[in-house]
This record gives C-alpha cells, sequence and structure tokens, in this order.
C-alpha cells in the first residue's frame, strides 16, 4: 500500500480509503489511485478487515468429486447465484470418504467461511458436531436427511428409482437389475439400491438382481464389466438400472461389442442425465434432477441465510425439495416380445 501511495502521491490512509470505498476521496485522487495500483499490479490485502467484520467473502463448498458433472453442475449452479452478491467458493473435495470430509470440513472452518455447502446427509459424529457448532449457516444437498443440520435442498434418491422402476414395469419389463459400487462410501447410492429393493417388492418382482463391482464411484468399465457378470449370473434378466449414467454407457457398449441388442435383449438405463446420456447410441433413458439449478437454489438460501446471520435474525431451518424427471430415452424402449437370446455368455 506504502507503494501505491508514493505512486499516487497521496498517504496511505487515502488509499486505503479509496480502495475501500469508505470516506470522502475526489475522482481525481481515486483515478491516480486505480492508476498506480493497476501499474503495480496491487491487490488489498482485507484479511484484517475480515477478522474484525467477520465477513471472509467466501463459502466453502464440499462435494464429492470434480470429475462428477452433476457435482460439477452443482457447484456452478452456486456460483451463478453467489458471484451476484460478489460471493466466492473454496472447493473441497470428499472422495467419497466420510472420514475425509470430515478432516476437509476441519480446515474449511479454520478458515472462516461465510456459509459451508455439503453434499449429503450422514456425515461422522464429529464432522456433524463441527458444522452444529460452526455458527454459519450448513445445507445439506443431494440427499432429505432425517435429521438436517441446518438447511436442506435435496431429493429422495430412492423415490427416483423408485419412479423409474415402475416406468420400467408399464413399459413390460419384470426381470430388472441393479448396479452399484463394491466399495466405498456411497450413500446415495445405498438409497438408489433401497429404491430398487423396495419397488421390486411393491410390484411383486420375482427376485432382486444386484451386481456390485468396482471402487464409487463406479467407471464406464466397472459397467462393462457388470453387464457380462449380470447375464452370466441372471440370463433371464431384460432391463437393468446402474447406480448413474456412466456405468450405463459402459454396459451399452460392452453390448455393442458382444452384439446384445439394447434394449433389444436388455434395457439398460442410468441416472443423472449426462451429456454422454444424450450422445450415446441409443441414447439412455436416466433421471434428471437439474443439477445446476439445485445449486442455484441452494445458492439463493445461502444468500438469504448470511443475510439474515447479520441482520441478527438467523434463518429457522428449511427444507427445499428439488423435483427430478424421468427422462425416457431409446435404451428402454417399451417391449414388445420376450427376449430371444437366452444363452450364457461364452
Amino acid at each position: 500500500m506504502a507503494d501505491v501511495a508514493r505512486r499516487a502521491g497521496v498517504s496511505a490512509m487515502t488509499v486505503s480509503r479509496a480502495l475501500k470505498g469508505t470516506g470522502t476521496v475526489t475522482p481525481e485522487t481515486q483515478a491516480r489511485i486505480l492508476q498506480a495500483v493497476a501499474e503495480l499490479g496491487y491487490v488489498l490485502d482485507k484479511s484484517a478487515g475480515a477478522l474484525s467484520s467477520k465477513k471472509t467473502g467466501f463459502v466453502s463448498v464440499l462435494i464429492p468429486s470434480l470429475n462428477n458433472s452433476t457435482f460439477s453442475d452443482t457447484v456452478h449452479g452456486l456460483i451463478d447465484v453467489l458471484d451476484t452478491q460478489a460471493m466466492q467458493v473454496l472447493i473441497g473435495t470428499t472422495g467419497y470418504s466420510r472420514a475425509r470430509e470430515e478432516a476437509v470440513i476441519e480446515t474449511m472452518l479454520q478458515r472462516r467461511p461465510e456459509g459451508i455447502v455439503v453434499t449429503g446427509g450422514r456425515h461422522t459424529p464429529r464432522a456433524r458436531a463441527m458444522l452444529t457448532a460452526a455458527g454459519v449457516p450448513v445445507i445439506e444437498t443431494w440427499e432429505q436427511p432425517a435429521a438436517p443440520i441446518d438447511h436442506v435442498v435435496g431429493f429422495s434418491n430412492a423415490a427416483t428409482v423408485e419412479d423409474l422402476m415402475a416406468r420400467l414395469v408399464d413399459r413390460g419389463y419384470r426381470r430388472i437389475a441393479f448396479i452399484e459400487g463394491g466399495e466405498g462410501d456411497d450413500p446415495r447410492g445405498e438409497d438408489r439400491r433401497a429404491g430398487y429393493e423396495r419397488a421390486v417388492a411393491r410390484h411383486r418382482l420375482e427376485r432382486t438382481c444386484v451386481i456390485a463391482v468396482g471402487r464409487v464411484p463406479i467407471s464406464m468399465e466397472d459397467g462393462a464389466r457388470a453387464v457380462v457378470q449380470l447375464v452370466e449370473t441372471w440370463p433371464e434378466v431384460e432391463a437393468v438400472i446402474c447406480v448413474s449414467d456412466g456405468p450405463a454407457f459402459g454396459a451399452i457398449m460392452e453390448c455393442h461389442r458382444r452384439g446384445w441388442a439394447v434394449p433389444g435383449r436388455l434395457a439398460i438405463a442410468g441416472f443423472g442425465d449426462f451429456e454422454l446420456a444424450r450422445q450415446c447410441w441409443p441414447s439412455i433413458t436416466t433421471v434428471s434432477v437439474g443439477s445446476r439449478d439445485l445449486g442455484r437454489q441452494a445458492g439463493s438460501l445461502m444468500l438469504e441465510a448470511i443475510a439474515a446471520r447479520y441482520a441478527g435474525a438467523p434463518l429457522s431451518p428449511r427444507r427445499v425439495t428439488v423435483a427430478h424427471t424421468l427422462v425416457e430415452r431409446d435404451s428402454t424402449a417399451r417391449r414388445a416380445s420376450p427376449p430371444t437370446w437366452a444363452g450364457r455368455v461364452a
């Protein structure tokens, strides 16, 4: 700041007032200061002011991974809204691990965010205790926890798959399987499987057929391996729901390699409405939860909660339920007749 003051021919206090927008500074002096700032590449240090005002200007956001487009879209939605108030996001990844989530929460809270957004509603006891005691708005997303910490913007993962199962049954499918991850911590995947199992019971289907492969989040390659294992184990299966669109894509590609018609031999559905689900052939039936809009709703609630906190009237816990949409595409076209292929995999 002293260098800027010398370059502009003013005091350091005048530079501070000009950059913070406090006090009276003439337009001519302001222009000289801004020119000096640009020439010197100076960045105002707001840390001292943040300590006194407790306004750090950022929200912490925890997501399982960066390479899952649904979670990155959620972050983009948050940014769409937070940007309107010059609020930044600090992203942490949990790697589908509650233990890692606990460590990231502790690190984030040490930096005094003005709010924190987490993915899911199931945490370690210590993580839950830290979030409860944080003193800032907390929003749990992507689930509908039974005992929320503060605010919720999410949906029932189980209900989405129950609806998808009902649609498949309506289309004539009765022997329906489910592909999920075999290792790791994926509560949303567990909820989707629970929805599948409830639907099997509700529609009085013959049995549950679950294939668990790979480490969460399971990949396209895992989906390819899983569909072969599925057909080897239950050759009578007519349709399969994959825990997400990635393994569904992998399963379809493996079916192409082996000459198994989709949906003629096996109908395949996913979850998430990834771009690849729209571009795949056949295009993949899936569930959309509007990930970016979910983020926007969380961002709007966060700004409201932050403003209420500074006004001395904290927002009462709020639960926002995000609607999901079944997106029917070519991979699950209505069955015309039972499959003609009933052999085992070579």
